[in-house]
């Protein structure tokens, strides 16, 4: 089969497009999956620049998400049959074979039924982001209907999912752009507060906002600054999550004074660490946002598709830092 292979670490031409075996189904609860599209997400760059968790295993192939339609069944597999259209989180950190691909091996029970709604490209844009942002909002942060949240980036991958998320919770989201452009999308999305990050100071705007309360959960997916940006923003007891590494000159003191309560939200952790239990509720949540999708109460935004064998340069531009929701690799 077709495949876009990390050669070595590096910039993004070490992913050449070759020829490997295709993968057949080892266990009874995997499935065959003939991929139409693959995700493509900022951890994929992180992986091809400094090396994946497994640099032993080269050539790798990336990516974690995918959707495509099922094409063989383990002998224990009973939600899905030949023919089933999926989409998936799985793979692609260097271990288990990834996405940007003509075929993937999958565990059954980490994959979910496509939303009927979708294309191809618009479900392998989704599963990392619905999840991280379900997550993140959802188990840590707790958010409820009537409260007030502030994303950071919202014309991002994890962002505009967030923003839809939270408005369809029930809660009034505030959020930031560096554009006129990304500010209109983001209101199409339900942002009723749309800040300029680059001529704004973004906790005093907020604390305008809420008439100096702060909002009740701040959602970082940017870092850096952002992190110390949520503490001032966020109100007493107010909760803050973050899916980056904390910038080591953030300043903790007013978080701690103001009793607030810091999350980290990486969801590719319980594919590392083999949390199997954990895996199998993140495929509920994908089950759980196709009925959303399908009953038009969220959309994902592809900004831009690329054949597989351009995978290159969806690199480029994803680390250009200037798009707009999400990049996916077809295969078609």
């Amino acid at each position: 089969m077709k495949a876009a292979l990390m050669t070595a670490p590096g910039e993004p031409d070490v992913l050449q497009l070759g020829e490997v075996l295709e993968p057949t189904i080892q266990q009874e609860t995997e499935v065959l999956v003939r991929l139409k599209a693959a995700g493509v997400n900022p951890i994929d760059t992180k992986l091809r620049r400094r090396g994946t968790f497994f640099p032993d295993r080269l050539p790798a192939i990336l990516g974690c998400d995918g959707a495509g339609i099922v094409e063989a069944v383990g002998a224990s597999v009973r939600q899905f049959q030949p023919g089933d259209e999926v989409y998936f989180c799985n793979g692609g950190l260097g271990g288990h074979p990834g996405n940007y691909a003509e075929w993937a091996i999958v565990d059954a029970r980490f994959a979910a039924h496509k939303p009927t709604t979708m294309s191809f490209a618009e479900a392998a844009a989704a599963p990392l982001v619905l999840i991280t942002a379900w997550e993140a909002l959802f188990d840590r942060a707790r958010l409820q209907a009537g409260q007030r949240v502030l994303i950071h980036a919202g014309a991002g991958g994890v962002g505009h999912v967030a923003i839809q998320l939270a408005k369809w919770r029930g809660a009034e989201v505030c959020t930031t752009v560096s554009t006129e452009a990304k500010a209109v999308f983001v209101r199409d999305r339900g942002a009723s507060q749309v800040l300029f990050y680059k001529d704004t100071e973004v906790a005093q705007a907020v604390m305008n906002w809420t008439h100096g309360q702060g909002v009740d959960v701040a959602f970082d997916t940017v870092g850096g600054a952002a992190l110390g940006q949520s503490f001032a923003a966020t109100k007493f007891y107010g909760d803050i999550v973050t899916i980056l590494d904390a910038d080591p000159a953030t300043n903790w003191k007013l978080a701690r004074t103001r009793n607030q309560r810091v999350s980290f939200e990486l969801m590719l952790l319980p594919m590392l660490q083999g949390l199997m239990a954990v895996q199998q509720s993140q495929a509920a949540i994908l089950q759980q946002c196709a009925e959303l999708i399908d009953a038009g109460h969220l959309k994902l935004h592809v900004g831009q598709t690329f054949p597989l064998a351009e995978a290159a340069a969806a690199h480029q531009a994803i680390e250009s830092g200037s798009t707009t929701g999400k990049l996916v690799l077809v295969m078609d």
